[in-house]
């Protein structure tokens, strides 16, 4: 039977304030616990208290020896492409090699004006930075077509290009992860879906002379019965009120209760063929969430 990994996403800022619990304290004891990997999403005007991605993601590699460093997801075409590049080699070169770059366009139009980029462009810009990036981390002089006279940039230190990850489940992120990634990342989605976009990723891959990509799918846990702790039908609808999904669409996405609970539905996913879990906690006791998460991997394996 396959390997199957399982991350977390890292505590966001209002439950490290909550719970006296920052960013290197919750990496180490993700590491400790047995965990797969910590991951960050990346976000820049949302309305509400957010860290820099590139930033809090050093933090927690300075923090650990062994896991994944991950993005979920970086958004390279709301930067200058150099810029992002060079963020992206420093990431790898302060973990020794362990990030994967989750990548997505996603934001709405308020992000990518506050950043001065149009929104209409997301989605060439994302191709341009896949197409040019792993050029760009090489080292090698590169032009960048979105700049004024397209300037030929050189970059260094050059760096192993880490593993992209094309976030999303839309029929355009599966083209662009059959034909630009190494991994298709989609969020809040069902074993049947995985199955269904795995099929049609590794028909899209072959055309394009690839191997299929890996499947990592971005989930939702609150996991235990202690004070706090939403239960299946709160996140649930949740999940419907914010994705305007039927309930009953959603309703076995969240993994709650026991880890024996979680296994069994983590196991769905594998056998539907995924190879990677990213999890976002809810409630109360980050920690205590992150053993049962962890006491869920091994019961899978």
């Amino acid at each position: 039977m396959k390997n199957f990994e399982v991350g977390v996403i890292l505590p966001a800022i209002a439950v490290q304030r909550q719970s006296g619990l920052d960013l290197r304290r919750a990496a180490r004891h993700a590491e400790e616990a047995g965990l797969d990997g910590v991951w960050h999403g990346d976000h820049l005007a949302v309305g509400g208290p957010t860290l820099d991605a590139p930033i809090a993601l050093a933090v927690a590699a300075s923090a650990t020896t062994r896991i994944r460093i991950g993005t979920s997801v970086f958004i390279p075409a709301i930067r200058p492409l150099a810029w992002a590049a060079k963020q992206i080699a420093t990431l790898q070169y302060v973990s020794g090699d362990r990030l994967v770059l989750g990548v997505g366009s996603g934001g709405g139009p308020g992000q990518w004006a506050a950043a001065g980029v149009p929104y209409a462009q997301r989605g060439r810009r994302t191709d341009t930075a896949l197409e040019l990036l792993p050029h760009l981390l090489a080292g090698k002089e590169t032009p960048l077509p979105d700049e004024p006279g397209e300037p030929g940039v050189t970059l260094a230190p050059a760096t192993a290009m880490p593993p992209i990850w094309v976030g999303n489940a839309s029929a355009a992120a599966i083209r662009r992860a059959a034909r630009l990634g190494d991994g298709w990342f989609p969020s809040l989605i069902t074993p049947r879906e995985v199955a269904e976009g795995r099929a049609w990723l590794a028909e899209l891959a072959a055309e394009h002379g690839r191997s299929a990509p890996v499947i990592a799918i971005g989930g939702a846990a609150a996991l235990g019965n202690g004070p706090g702790v939403p239960s299946s039908n709160e996140m649930a609808s949740g999940i419907s009120a914010a994705y305007g999904r039927p309930l009953e669409e959603v309703a076995q996405i969240p993994l709650t209760g026991h880890p024996e609970q979680a296994a069994e539905k983590l196991a769905a996913y594998r056998d539907a063929g995924a190879d990677h879990a990213v999890i976002g906690i809810s409630g109360d006791d980050w920690q205590a969430q992150v053993d049962l998460l962890a006491q869920a991997r091994t019961l899978l394996h």
